[in-house]
């Protein structure tokens, strides 16, 4: 599968200079297809993934009719890398701000996540970070129609797999096929070193590639 960008360190160093928003030149690439519904980025560990999510992300909750984030990640430690950033100081016209309450790899609450995953989904707050296992578990019991004008974002998509026995598989299929969700896929590697793969063809058709 192509992928809408892959990104290799320029050795010059110019990767790394901002421009008048504050992107890196990956970032840049991406957010010029903000307004595409589903996204599959592939770029190396520390390029600048999650804020490249932040910054289209804001968009559409602001510009494009999206009301709610849904940031998926493989684990609780990872879910840092989500956490609250200052983008306007840089030149953006918002920063992300995500409430102590709905990051859910940080907190310590007494109710289960899942509970709060779906109270996520009534209320007016506008992002949430999970693990893969609480998107999974959460929606056992969500209708998929919950999901429209979401964005799901999947970190290190390669979790994923097209076979019937992967719960997460399953559950963007479904997300994919009954609702009008947006996707943003993250993964620094688009392998899962077994037979499996990733998506369909019949999906992978749906993400927009960089020609």
């Amino acid at each position: 599968m192509q992928n809408l960008i892959e990104v290799t360190y320029n050795q010059t160093g110019k990767s790394k200079y901002l421009n008048h928003l504050g992107m890196r030149e990956m970032q840049q690439r991406v957010y010029a297809k903000r307004d595409e519904k589903y996204i599959l980025l592939k770029a190396p560990p520390a390029s600048g993934k999650s804020r490249a999510l932040m910054f289209v992300a804001l968009d559409k909750l602001l510009h494009q009719g999206i009301k709610k984030v849904i940031v998926a990640v493989p684990e609780k430690s990872i879910g840092g890398s989500f956490g609250d950033a200052d983008l306007s100081s840089f030149g953006f016209e918002c920063d992300w701000v995500v409430s102590d309450e709905y990051n859910l790899c940080t907190i310590e609450s007494s109710k289960m996540k899942g509970d709060i995953f779906r109270e996520f989904l009534e209320n007016e707050e506008n992002i949430i970070i999970c693990t893969h296992s609480t998107l999974r578990v959460a929606f056992e019991t969500i209708d998929e129609k919950k999901f429209n004008d979401t964005l799901v974002a999947i970190d290190e998509f390669h979790h994923i797999s097209a076979n019937d026995a992967s719960v997460l598989g399953n559950v963007m299929k479904n997300i994919i096929e009954n609702s009008n969700a947006h996707i943003f896929a993250m993964t620094g590697s688009y392998f899962r070193g077994d037979s499996h793969p990733i998506l369909l063809p019949e999906t992978e058709e749906r993400y927009k590639n960089e020609k």
